[in-house]
Order: C-alpha cells, then sequence, then structure tokens
C-alpha cells in the first residue's frame, strides 16, 4: 500500500540530507509504527507520504514514495486525499471550521459525499472517539486532547485507505489514547486501513505494532522488523521493555500482562532486598508530607530509620528516598483557595483549593479537560478567577504587570509557539536573556544542556515539536521563576530527551524552585512528582503523595507498578537500585 524506495530528503539550506536511505513497504491492512529518537525525520518520512513533503515544506526527495499506486512526487496532497488521512503534531493546523461537527463533515464535503453518508459517519465517529458530547462545542473552547481527537475523527470520516498520523496521542490522557488506538485496531483488523503512525510515548502503542520502522539516528536508513526484535536493539524502549532487560527475560515483554507472567520471581527478589535493607532499622522518625491545603491537617507517616542513617537520596528504602521532599523555606510558592473559573458559561474548575510549597513537584493528572490547563493558566494569571483567591509568591497574578510576574511564575504551554516570535534559535535566546535582566548567553547555555546541537541560525518553525517545546522551557527558565508551570512537558520528547528534562527539572526542585506540571505522561509522574492532584470537571478530587494516588488509578498507575502490584515500586531505576 506505501512502498519507500531509497528515499532521501534535503531541506533547502541543509548541507546533510534530514533523512536517507529509507527503503520499506507498508502492507495493507497493517499498522506500521516509525519510531527513533527526536529530530531523526519521522515526521518528513510521514509527511513524504501525504505529498507535503516535498509539495509543501520544500526541499529535495531523491526515490520514489507510492501510496496506492500513485507516486507522491507527481500527485500534490490534494490528489492524494482520497487515500490518506494525516493528522500532524499540532492539531490547530488542521481545523477549518467552527465547530466540532462541522469539521468531522467538512473532508466529506470537499469529497462530495451524498449528505445522508456524510451524517452517518459523522455519528459513527462522534461515537467512537467519545465526542458526542462536544458535537456543538467550538473548537477554540476544547482542551487540547479534546482538540486531538476532533483532529484524528476529521480524517477518519472520508474512510480513507491508509492513516498516516504523528503522535497522535501525545495530548490524550491514558483512558482516550487507548480508545484512540482501540479504534485504529479496529480500522487495521476489520476494514483493512493501513496505519503508518509516529509516536515517543512507547508504551502506549507497542504492542498495537505489526511492524516497526526504527529510525536510529538522523542520515541512518531504517530498520524494520517485528516490534519484538526492533525493541531488543532499539536505542528508545518503554518501561515494561526496560524491566525486561534488567530482569533478563527473553524475549522481552511487549505488554503489562506478558511482564506479569513473567515478573514473580523479580517479586521474590525484591521482597527479599527490601526485608533485608530493614533488618537493620533504628529509631522511628516522622516524615512530614506537604501539606494538602490550608483548611487540611498535617498528616505524618511513622517510619523507620535505616542504620545508620544514609544522606538524602542516597538511602536504598525508597518510601524515604522518594515519597518525601526535604523540608521546605517557610512560605508558599502559589497559595489557590476555593477557586471558581466560568468560562464560555461552561464551568472549568470548581471550588479548587491547593498549596504549593517551594521545591515541591506535583503532577496535576486527569481526563482531557478536566481542568489542569486552566488552572495552570489561572496561576500565571492569564485567566481570571471568576470566584475565590489565587496568590503567587505574595501577588495576585491577574493584576500583576508581565514584567514583574515574569519573575515570580513561568509557563511553559502546549503550544510552544506561542512563547516563539524570533526568526532564529538565537535571537529567542538573545530576548529571553534581556525580558528576563538575565546575563547574555544564559537562555543560549540551557538550551545547550536541553537540546544539544541545534544551530544558532535554526528558525524555531523548522524544529519539531519537541525541539520547539524544549526551547520555550528553556526560554521560561531564563528568568529562573520560584514558580515552573509546565502544561505537557513531554510532549514530542523521546525517552532521552524526557531524561534530560527530568534531571534539570529535579535540579530546580532542589534548589527550592516549585514546579506544577499538567501532565498525562504518568510515567513522567512517577519518576518526578512528590505529589499527584487527580482532577475531574473541575474539581480535585485526589490529593496525596504520588505512590498513593497513581497506583490506587488503574488509568494513572505506570507500567513498573502495573507489573509489580501489589509491591509499591513505581519505576525501573527503583528496581534497579534495591537490586543492587
Amino acid at each position: 500500500m506505501i512502498r519507500f524506495e531509497n528515499v532521501s530528503v534535503t531541506y533547502d539550506g541543509v548541507a546533510e540530507p534530514t533523512v536517507q536511505g529509507v527503503d520499506f513497504e507498508v502492507p495493507e491492512g497493517e499498522l506500521v509504527l516509525l519510531a527513533g529518537p527526536s529530530g531523526v525525520g519521522k515526521s518528513t518520512v510521514l509527511g513524504a507520504v501525504s505529498g507535503l513533503v516535498p509539495h509543501f515544506t520544500g526541499g529535495t526527495l531523491r526515490g520514489r514514495v507510492t501510496v496506492a499506486g500513485r507516486d507522491t512526487r507527481t500527485h500534490k496532497p490534494r490528489e492524494l486525499a482520497d487515500v490518506v488521512g494525516t493528522v500532524g503534531q499540532d492539531p490547530l493546523s488542521h481545523f477549518v471550521t467552527d465547530t466540532v461537527e462541522d469539521e468531522l463533515a467538512y473532508g466529506m464535503e470537499s469529497l462530495g459525499l451524498a449528505p445522508d453518508v456524510m451524517r452517518r459517519r459523522v455519528e459513527e465517529t462522534l461515537d467512537l472517539l467519545g465526542l458526542a458530547d462536544l458535537r456543538d462545542r467550538p473548537i477554540a473552547t476544547l482542551s487540547g486532547g479534546q482538540q486531538q481527537r476532533v483532529a484524528i475523527g476529521s480524517v477518519l470520516t472520508p474512510h480513507p485507505s491508509v492513516l498516516v498520523l504523528d503522535e497522535p496521542t501525545s495530548a490524550l490522557d491514558p483512558a482516550a489514547a487507548e480508545e484512540v488506538l482501540a479504534v485504529l485496531q479496529r480500522l487495521v483488523h476489520d476494514l483493512g486501513t493501513t496505519v503508518l503512525m509516529a509516536e515517543h510515548r512507547l508504551e502506549r502503542v507497542i504492542q498495537y505494532a505489526d511492524q516497526v520502522a526504527l529510525l536510529p539516528a538522523p542520515g541512518e536508513a531504517p530498520i524494520l522488523g517485528t516490534p519484538a526484535e526492533i525493541m531488543a536493539v532499539s536505542p528508545v524502549y518503554p518501561p515494561v521493555v526496560a524491566l525486561g532487560r534488567l530482569a533478563g527475560w527473553t524475549p522481552l515483554p511487549l505488554t503489562v500482562r506478558d511482564a506479569r507472567r513473567r515478573a514473580a520471581d523479580l517479586r521474590r527478589q525484591l521482597e527479599t532486598r527490601e526485608a533485608a535493607a530493614l533488618t537493620g532499622r533504628g529509631a522511628v522518625f516522622d516524615v512530614r508530607l506537604p501539606p494538602r491545603g490550608r483548611d487540611q491537617p498535617q498528616r505524618t507517616r511513622s517510619r523507620q530509620r535505616l542504620t545508620p542513617p544514609t544522606p538524602w537520596g542516597a538511602t536504598p528504602h525508597r518510601w524515604f528516598r522518594r515519597r518525601t521532599t526535604p523540608s521546605p523555606p517557610s512560605g508558599h510558592a502559589a497559595d489557590v483557595q476555593a477557586l471558581t473559573v466560568t468560562r464560555d458559561h461552561i464551568q472549568a474548575l470548581r471550588h479548587v483549593a491547593l498549596t504549593v510549597t517551594p521545591g515541591e513537584t506535583i503532577a496535576l493528572m486527569g481526563r482531557n479537560g478536566a481542568g489542569k490547563s486552566t488552572l495552570l493558566n489561572t496561576l500565571v494569571g492569564l485567566v481570571e478567577p471568576t470566584t475565590g483567591s489565587v496568590t503567587v509568591g505574595g501577588a495576585v497574578p491577574h493584576r500583576t504587570a508581565p514584567r514583574d510576574l515574569i519573575r515570580r511564575v513561568g509557563l511553559v504551554p502546549q503550544e510552544p509557539r506561542d512563547l516563539l516570535y524570533a526568526d532564529t534559535v538565537a535571537a529567542e535566546c538573545t530576548a529571553a536573556d534581556t525580558d528576563a535582566g538575565a546575563a547574555p548567553g544564559t537562555c543560549r547555555a540551557l538550551v545547550c544542556e536541553l537540546l544539544p546541537g541545534i544551530a544558532d541560525a535554526t528558525h524555531p518553525r523548522d524544529l519539531s515539536e519537541g525541539q520547539r517545546l524544549t526551547l520555550a522551557l528553556a526560554v521560561v527558565l531564563t528568568a529562573r521563576p520560584p514558580l515552573l508551570l509546565l502544561d505537557e512537558p513531554t510532549r514530542g520528547l523521546d525517552y532521552a530527551a524526557k531524561a534530560r528534562l527530568l534531571t534539570v527539572l529535579r535540579g530546580l526542585a532542589a534548589e527550592g524552585h516549585a514546579i506544577v506540571l499538567a501532565t498525562h505522561d504518568v510515567e513522567l509522574a512517577a519518576e518526578l512528582a512528590h505529589r499527584v492532584v487527580l482532577l475531574a470537571d473541575g474539581e480535585v478530587i485526589a490529593d496525596g503523595p504520588a505512590a498513593d494516588v497513581v497506583v490506587a488509578s488503574p488509568s494513572f498507575a505506570p507500567q513498573v507498578s502495573k507489573i509489580l502490584a501489589p509491591q509499591k515500586w513505581l519505576t525501573v531505576a527503583e528496581v534497579r537500585e534495591a537490586l543492587a
């Protein structure tokens, strides 16, 4: 159905090809996953299927790409629209109408389908993607994850024979992602649709792939094989594979179910090691957990201290190391009391109470549309409370001048283009230094740490979605705000880039910066968060230590905790440390 024949793509002004040696076939009715680190050219390969590369992006395409027998060099995107449906990383760039139902119908109108066919397919798609309650909503009022589902639905309704998807679950909560992937499975298995998909969150999609095409490094030819074959050699792999590598399981498991079947011996080893670590315990001490709110009493949890005491962060007992925080400085980085926000007649937040202390890392989690982004926007002054109060560093955000607020709180939004307006990376960094009153070169040093290898002259629009997000993070961090807010910070990031981000955020928390991140990435929350606040329909329904909240939730539990339950391990790093 899709055939690449020794394809290379070189963009104008770039000396080396972005991709080269691409030579493989995607058979009809299969789901092929395109994997690899950030910046290796996955989006370029996808764009070559739809004709966007090179007809829209420019550059030179050598070799041949055919879709259903049509050569994409001689067929422009509009001439492929009846067979190829494409959803890119940015759903907003797809929309041409104002409401959900109109957007789902637009593609079929362009193809001239009969009204009764259009009506039936719109209803089917609304049900498939859980959008029925949103059919009359303006697209501009939807959350990022809801917009992603609408974008996917808009290409499903014309029933294309090929779907090209660039990170389709990146903005979706775990349940919504499962729904979308189940729909794709149904299309592949029942209707014979061919799917080529790029996705960094391999833990979500690897088990659904028939084949994996791995782009190991920029300019290197892809490697094609079964998921198990590729995961054995891939530089990027999900936690379930990482745990399988650590435990020496062969073949490597791809699903939580497969791993649980093999984990009995590993659970016994962990129980033995933990029991041995606790045999030398000494005096009982109290660990004070971060306060849940002004009106809730301080809680304590009694723990046994290891003898002799070990430095912070070095003790082998995971509960002391991971689920507590050093005593924070006095005062609050942010204080939210009885907050209600109503926008466009929709109550986005209801009676929210939240206290953020210096040095604390909080993960806001919940379904798409639960109110996470609205809460962050309120903390940074972009949204005014309807009722209740919000203070950040003693200031009321929506009443504080931006130049003063930037030194109290910084927000990295879901859409990094909202912060990036210069023509080059160097110009963005210079502007960030000026705005923050920082020494020249401060922002550029952060970019080098987070995004090694990006040239000064690169235009931000030429970066991948993950690279743009990282550049926006560096811009915000230049002012070193005491409170850092991040909205889906790992969207578009591979595992290596995520690890670099984790290192930076842990360093900031250790310096006393408070961090609040809204995320659907359960693995990120397991690695980083001291505390998880779970939102539903604008209300806080859970607030507590990360281990307690995420492990108790089937939707938000990380892979390791599912595999090793009832033991409460969250990450492969914890397991590796315990075994060592």
